[in-house]
């Protein structure tokens, strides 16, 4: 007999806990119990005990994984922008779905050997029983919960990777953040995308404080920022007409995509310029939300709930003879009502019997609806159909590297607060502007929202209360305030998450609109 050999026999002779044999009934169940809970909790343990081949291996690998565990959770305690970077970088999600892999592994294999070790068959018949069936709710447990967290950190790496760009951050301009946010509704029956809703959410890189700077989508002789391709084509403005709006840019941007470096966002970048050009804010990012994609995603939600105050029409297509919808196939009726996708998509696009402002702040509660009952729980369930969903609702160009900088933003932008200031009448005539005027009103409203974030929260205005009151008359196509799009955080998201937040809060609009605007804007939808 080798000396190894007698060495374990002697071991096994002298310490019980190796040989159940010489145990009572009694001690060979607490025995199985003890080295159980010892593998589940830390798996190795049990292999370390019994001078195991390979138990370093198993040990040093639940030493690693709660050391790593521990390390995170004191960077995230030093630094919340640490979890966003957790959250939102692939080549970390994929370093956690490594570890996390490994573990489970590790820990599936210590404790099927914990249960040869622990000799089922010595066990009383009622602690066998009890003792299998805990090791099959341990399995199905861990080995369920690993299976569950992989995918969803999987879809989370998927969706960060399909839905934001590569590429190096930008730094602010003059201290500030300002991304393009566009709402198009490029639906069936539509030619190219021109988009509905046009905002320039400027941010404070500092405070977080944002202006919200709504950009009517009729806007004439739009001037280009200096140096755009478009603006040696327009030295005067884009001044061809009442054909020739702010939303019209879009297609312009593409009739002319050789003259952009990158052809494939041709149409954003001549957008980008036209706003530069009005607001005398530089647009570095932008993030588009297109309507005809919401069906998906919010089928993925499990439908939204809005209230609406006015019946909505589901039409029917436009007859090309004659310019006109058909019959009306079907209504939304007033009140608070749970919607599907095709519902909300209607909601949203609806144009019969209602003025551009009407279906502009529907898309508003829309929006909003979505980001309210986007809740934990909800994220959870459906995290996977939300991310597959998610790409074909919102593009944009915001690079991964920035991501967790934008939503660590976003937090600091609730606490900071949002000021509005919408182009359109009485300050702004979007038929004949004045961009002197436009630019020095887009300062001012930028320079009062800097000195409010600056002075502390004490300085910041009430939010105004919303009442009802008669709904209005009519819009002046398009011309009123427009719906602000919303960036769909990772992650939630997404994470989601995921992203930046929706537009409103406790703004003081600079024209002096957004009470009046709330008691309008309550008079045709809200969110529950």
């Amino acid at each position: 007999m080798s000396q190894e050999n007698r060495t374990e026999r002697r071991l096994r002779i002298a310490d019980p806990l190796r040989d159940p044999t010489r145990l009572d009934a009694r001690h060979r169940d607490v025995r199985g119990w003890v080295l159980l809970v010892s593998s589940i909790v830390f798996p190795g343990s049990v292999q370390s005990l019994f001078r195991a081949r390979r138990s370093r291996l198993s040990l040093g690998i639940t030493l690693g994984s709660w050391a790593l565990l521990l390390l995170v959770l004191g960077l995230v305690l030093v630094r919340r922008q640490f979890a966003f970077s957790l959250a939102t970088n692939p080549y970390l999600l994929g370093l956690v779905l490594a570890v996390g892999a490994a573990a489970a592994l590790n820990w599936v294999v210590c404790l099927l050997d914990t249960v040869r070790r622990v000799r089922v068959h010595t066990l009383s018949p009622r602690a066998r029983s009890r003792f299998l069936g805990a090791v099959l709710a341990a399995v199905l447990v861990v080995t369920g919960g690993t299976v569950y967290g992989g995918v969803m950190v999987n879809s989370q790496r998927g969706l960060m990777s399909e839905l934001f760009a590569s590429g190096g951050a930008a730094k602010p301009v003059d201290g500030r953040y300002n991304i393009l946010l566009l709402g198009s509704d490029a639906g069936k029956g539509r030619t190219g995308i021109r988009p509905d809703s046009i905002t320039l959410a400027s941010i404070d890189a500092r405070t977080g404080a944002a202006v919200m700077v709504g950009l009517p989508r009729n806007m004439q002789n739009v001037p280009f920022a200096e140096g755009s391709p478009l603006a040696a084509e327009y030295p005067q403005g884009y001044d061809c007409g009442d054909e020739c709006l702010l939303n019209a840019v879009y297609q312009l941007g593409e009739q002319h995509a050789d003259a952009f470096p990158d052809a494939e966002t041709a149409g954003v970048q001549a957008m980008k310029d036209a706003v530069t050009g009005v607001t005398g804010l530089e647009a570095q990012y932008y993030a588009m939300i297109d309507l005809q994609g919401f069906e998906d995603l919010i089928d993925a939600m499990g439908g939204i709930t809005v209230v609406s105050e006015k019946r909505v029409p589901i039409s029917s297509r436009v007859d090309p003879a004659t310019g006109k919808h058909g019959p009306v196939k079907g209504w939304i009726e007033p009140g608070e009502q749970k919607l599907d996708g095709y519902h909300a998509l209607w909601f949203a696009r609806s144009r019969e019997f209602s003025s551009d402002y009407e279906r502009m702040v529907r898309q508003r509660c829309v929006q909003d609806a979505m980001l309210a009952q986007l809740n934990p729980q909800t994220v959870l369930l459906r995290f996977q159909d939300i991310a597959k969903a998610a790409p074909e609702v919102v593009s944009t160009d915001i690079p991964q590297v920035q991501v967790d900088d934008f939503v660590d933003l976003a937090l600091k932008t609730r606490d900071a607060g949002t000021t509005s200031v919408d182009l359109t009448p009485p300050e702004v005539e979007p038929s004949h502007p004045d961009f002197a005027e436009v630019r020095e009103l887009v300062g001012a409203t930028v320079a009062e929202s800097k000195e409010k974030a600056e002075a502390g929260p004490e300085a910041q205005a009430p939010l105004p209360e919303p009442a009802a009151g008669p709904g209005p008359a009519g819009g002046a196509g398009g011309a009123s305030t427009p719906a602000r799009s919303a960036v769909l955080a990772p992650g939630a998201v997404l994470a989601s998450s995921p992203a930046v937040t929706a537009a409103g809060g406790t703004a003081d609009s600079a024209g002096g609109g957004d009470s009046a605007g709330a008691e309008e804007e309550a008079a045709i939808c809200s969110v529950p």
